[in-house]
């Protein structure tokens, strides 16, 4: 490694750092404002409020990396523009790639990085964000959880398990209901449906098969088309503990995806999701890629005005543009991996147009 590569390396990642802190306290801030006084207002104590902020770092990170990575890449070299090293360094026959690739590499490391911590770190950082939110802050009844890849509800005398929950239609799919005798624990009934749909009176299950059960045997059999079932199952519980993505690993996600398809239902929506999750740190690297011919094209006049408002424009942008792209996908009118990596290469094509623009 040069001098000059260790110089620009250093210069870029005491940039990064200080964008990245700046980002994750400007949103710790904002969100805590927001949330600080519906929390309070519902008992919870100081301790819960930390672990809860805490418990959402990765999150945050995960979130502002791509910014950050942008808004450093214009001020460190809008600043050795600035100073006019950038001119000294081109003067002795230095490339601008030459320049550039620290901060390429860099980024690189930087997305494979928010990939690790999406992978490894966020689904139990996010189980544990959701417990202490529904459970201890907002005092929810833990009855109600998600295992690996199916929902179970527990009441006095019923076990319920579903395959999945839609919350935008109150609908579940592929449930089992039993009921159990509450001294000994035995099935005395078991109602399977294909789905159920919340109504105004309650649960009502749709494609219904009913077994009663007498010491461990299967005495009757009836099937309905509807039957109305009393649960106490609340919608809002299960929508605050719905399947999301950034529950699960892209292995657990990938294994999920194939339960749902083999189970006879769309899994579109999720296979979306996973992409995404792989597309989305790489876009600091596209990002770091996109910020090199902005900054460079800037010359002299870059600086740190210029550097945060275009960051912020071009991020907000950024964010705008993949947000409806994924939400396409999601719909099916768009293939997953498509919709997953389309912004990443939008803006990545938008780079390269512009460093040909560039006079090496």
């Amino acid at each position: 490694m040069t001098i000059l590569t260790r110089y620009i390396a250093k210069a870029y990642l005491k940039m990064l750092s200080l964008c990245l802190g700046s980002f994750l306290t400007i949103y710790l801030v904002v969100d805590f404002m927001e949330k600080v006084s519906r929390f309070t207002r519902a008992g919870a104590s100081w301790k819960h409020l930390a672990l809860f902020f805490i418990t959402k770092i990765p999150e945050m990170i995960i979130d502002a990396a791509p910014l950050a990575v942008l808004m450093a890449t214009l001020l460190t070299l809008g600043t050795l523009s600035l100073t006019s090293e950038l001119t000294a360094i081109r003067s002795c026959g230095v490339s601008l790639f030459r320049i550039s690739l620290p901060i390429l590499v860099i980024s690189v490391l930087m997305s494979l990085g928010v990939l690790a911590i999406g992978e490894f770190v966020l689904p139990k950082s996010f189980a544990q964000r959701t417990y202490i939110q529904e459970v201890l802050i907002q005092k929810k009844s833990p009855s109600a959880f998600f295992r690996q890849q199916n929902i179970w509800f527990r009441e006095e005398g019923t076990v319920l398990r579903a395959s999945l929950f839609e919350p935008a239609r109150n609908e579940l799919k592929g449930i089992t209901l039993w009921e159990l005798q509450p001294e000994t624990g035995e099935p005395l009934k078991r109602t399977e449906a294909d789905m159920a749909l919340l109504g105004p009176k309650g649960w009502v299950f749709r494609d219904v098969t009913v077994r009663q059960f007498s010491g461990g045997e299967i005495t009757a059999t009836q099937k309905y088309r509807e039957l109305p079932v009393q649960l106490q199952l609340k919608p809002a519980d299960l929508k605050t503990l719905g399947k999301f993505s950034d529950s699960m690993s892209l292995v657990e996600l990938a294994r999920y995806c194939r339960k749902l398809r083999a189970s006879g239902y769309d899994p579109t929506r999720y296979v979306t999701q996973m992409h995404s999750r792989i597309s989305m740190p790489f876009g600091c690297a596209v990002m770091a890629f996109l910020g090199i011919p902005f900054a460079l094209r800037g010359g002299r006049s870059s600086g740190i005005a210029f550097g945060v408002g275009l960051s912020i424009g071009v991020g907000f942008l950024y964010v705008m543009v993949n947000s409806v792209i994924i939400s396409v996908g999601q719909v099916g009118l768009l293939p997953p991996v498509v919709a997953a990596w389309a912004t990443n290469f939008i803006f990545f094509v938008a780079g390269a147009w512009l460093s040909l623009t560039i006079d090496n």
